[in-house]
């Protein structure tokens, strides 16, 4: 019974730091989930080097690594499964989509709050392959953190771009 004691600590350890990451992730922005940075992947690179050791504590072994391993698989199943059946802590820990341009408008006040600069949003227009903000329907923030964008343009584009194939198709 005493050797099974360091690897339900080293598993107890691991679950608290997976929760600490998940709320961490929460306050600061699911923004940062989708657009990585240069910085932002060495941020989590040092991250996850620093809490190594909160995980695992003193133990280097294999079977410690291994226990810290399956306990962050499991609590992330179980998490899930969780947040699949209440609907209101899915909400809360995800959040919900934010509308950031309707109708060719920006909501300023959407785009302060979420931390997004007008070049990150004209960033995303662009890769939808819409021109200007004026010709967006709806861009909203996914609660991924990607940029969804609607346009009449896009409609259009991607009729343009099937009636393509399709008159490619025909010279087979």
């Amino acid at each position: 019974m005493a050797s099974i004691i360091p690897f339900l600590e080293i598993a107890g350890r691991s679950v608290a730091v997976y929760l600490f990451m998940i709320l961490a992730i929460k306050f600061f922005g699911k923004k940062e989930l989708s657009q990585l940075s240069v910085i932002d992947l060495v941020f989590i690179l040092l991250i996850s080097n620093s809490v190594q050791n909160a995980m695992v504590g003193p133990s280097t072994t294999l079977e410690g690594g291994i226990t810290a391993a399956a306990s962050l698989f499991i609590i992330n199943s179980i998490l899930k499964q969780f947040l699949f059946r209440d609907k209101k802590v899915n909400q809360w820990i995800q959040g919900s989509p934010v509308i950031l341009v309707h109708d060719g408008k920006i909501i300023e006040d959407h785009l302060k709050n979420e931390k997004i600069t007008h070049e990150e949003l004209e960033a995303a227009i662009r890769e939808h392959g819409v021109n200007s903000v004026s010709d967006v329907n709806l861009a909203i923030l996914e609660v991924d953190g990607n940029i969804s964008i609607l346009s009449d343009n896009y409609q259009r584009h991607s009729k343009r771009k099937r009636r393509a194939r399709k008159d490619l198709s025909g010279l087979n």
